[in-house]
């Protein structure tokens, strides 16, 4: 699991170069459509090809509620920010500050902050700030949609991590991109023109977020959330405003400003200082890189008893 992390922010990042050619071509929320339905069914086919478990009862509806927060809500909200010409930049950024309140609401999973966390954190809010210094420009359906976007994945992230902290990876994903999809395609009817205008485009940034995004990134989100603290995943979210100007400077030529390689250092260094721990704090977390997914941090909810039983069944998570 230690390339986890690094290889999660690139392929997470890269969601919002991917995202401007597609965007260019079609209206945000039919983009998001066509990205959740296609990756649900593959993911789905993956998951029937490797006889997953799938959830039962109330771990249905917990996980159809972390897919409506975390894909639904989030990315809704943040590709329409786009669409509307926002900064991408600046919603990097919004999104970068996930950890700061998964963090403040981390009461709800019983998940305590340690000083060197704490300064972990503060490094890395520093660095999102740095990386986008020279890049704001403010508008209020911007602002607005933009914290929309962070309020869907930070209680996505929490409730997960409390309701639904063992589920498999793949049924798991599956279920929540099957469950966003149609929620997403009507309110593309109610509130957009459906039309796509360049169909190689659109095809090319579609096919990106599905394979990229939408199941490997989502599957690596997922495992780690199966075996570390939800703070501790969502520091990697303080890193993803530096690493998508650096993708924006390889792959579409924009330029490099020396505060977002500031940032990206900064940021870096508060996800190494907010991930290290204690081996007391280990044992009570169950949070090493090889620990099991057999001891999550929160205390198991009714209805995940079923998902438990699925997974001893089948004898192996991703």
């Amino acid at each position: 699991m230690a390339f986890a992390p690094p290889v999660f922010v690139v392929l997470w990042s890269s969601a919002f170069i991917a995202g401007i050619p597609g965007l260019q071509a079609a209206p945000a929320l039919l983009l998001m459509f066509a990205r959740f339905a296609l990756a649900g069914v593959l993911l789905t086919g993956y998951a029937l090809v490797t006889r997953a478990p799938w959830p039962r009862g109330r771990a249905v509806a917990h996980i159809a509620v972390t897919g409506l927060l975390i894909q639904a809500v989030q990315f809704g909200a943040f590709y329409t920010a786009l669409g509307m010409g926002f900064p991408a930049a600046v919603v990097s950024l919004v999104q970068g500050l996930s950890p700061v309140v998964v963090v403040l609401a981390g009461r709800f999973l019983g998940e305590t902050v340690t000083r060197r966390q704490a300064l972990g954190f503060a490094l890395g809010a520093a660095g999102v700030v740095l990386a986008v210094a020279d890049r704001v420009s403010l508008s209020i359906w911007g602002v607005l949609l933009c914290l929309l976007g962070l309020l869907g994945l930070s209680a996505g992230t929490l409730y997960q991590k409390r309701f639904v902290p063992r589920m498999d990876v793949r049924t798991g994903t599956a279920v929540q991109l099957l469950v966003s999809a149609p929620a997403v395609g009507l309110a593309c009817l109610a509130v957009e023109t459906p039309r796509v205008s360049d169909w190689t485009a659109f095809g090319a940034s579609v096919t990106w977020m599905v394979l990229v995004n939408s199941i490997a990134a989502f599957i690596l989100l997922n495992t780690m959330l199966l075996r570390w603290s939800a703070g501790r995943v969502s520091t990697l979210f303080f890193l993803t405003p530096s690493v998508t100007a650096v993708l924006a400077w390889l792959l579409v030529g924009q330029s490099l400003h020396p505060l977002a390689v500031a940032g990206l250092i900064l940021g870096g260094a508060g996800v190494l200082l907010a991930n290290r721990r204690d081996a007391p704090e280990q044992a009570a977390d169950g949070g090493g890189p090889d620990s099991s997914p057999a001891a999550p941090t929160a205390r198991p909810s009714a209805g995940e008893t079923d998902t438990e039983e699925n997974l001893e069944s089948s004898g192996k998570v991703l």
